[in-house]
């Protein structure tokens, strides 16, 4: 069984913003204070089994997220690589034998993810954690930013990225990656759902 202490937590907060217009996503309000640092209490605020330690990567505005009061990394690969340059940060980074993954722009994250996700290592041959949400058709869709997994992955992940690679899920395909669903009738419907503009953020205040 995964122990607390055992977990760090990384929020994800290295992208472009494109669809914000450029902006940098994780310092946009939500409800009165930024996304990153909400999604960093959410964090903190875990249930269950919580995270030890916690950390951001971020590629701009590093003073800002600073004052979050947690580590701050940016990206080893240059370009704005996306979420998968956070991971081999994350993973590179990390000071304890698990990284749990989350972006930065889905502010209602369940709060025992972190519970959930680990449970899936209480079988000894799964590499990789990821949660899984329903669409609004029913179907279990993969959410695969957020990810829990162990350090060991390092070397895996620095291949790949070397080969070029960049898509999630084409990396995560090589190891034995269990997908856990968040799929409740008391898990909430807009856990994983992220804003990627502006309108979307202020329409996730409302909800």
């Amino acid at each position: 069984m995964i122990q607390p202490h055992e977990i760090t937590a990384m929020v994800l907060a290295g992208g472009r913003g494109s669809r914000m217009g450029g902006a940098d996503k994780g310092l946009q309000n939500f409800n009165g204070i930024p996304l990153a640092l909400h999604t960093l209490m959410r964090l903190q605020m875990q249930e269950g089994r919580r995270v030890g330690d916690f950390m951001i990567n971020a590629n701009r505005n590093l003073g800002a997220y600073e004052a979050f009061g947690v580590p701050v990394w940016p990206d080893n690969l240059a370009d704005f690589p996306g979420p998968l340059g956070g991971f081999l940060t994350g993973l590179e980074r990390c000071e304890t034998p698990f990284l749990l993954t989350v972006p930065c722009d889905t502010p209602r994250l369940p709060l025992d993810l972190a519970e959930r996700l680990a449970t899936a290592f209480d079988d000894p041959t799964t590499e990789i954690a990821m949660a899984a949400a329903p669409e609004d058709d029913g179907q279990l869709r993969t959410q695969p930013v957020f990810c829990l997994m162990p350090v060991g992955l390092l070397e895996s992940l620095t291949q790949f990225t070397q080969e070029g690679g960049r898509k999630i899920d084409a990396w995560t395909a090589r190891h034995r990656t269990v997908v856990v669903p968040f799929d409740r009738p008391e898990d909430d419907p807009k856990a994983f759902f992220n804003a990627n503009t502006l309108a979307e953020l202020h329409a996730l205040e409302k909800n």
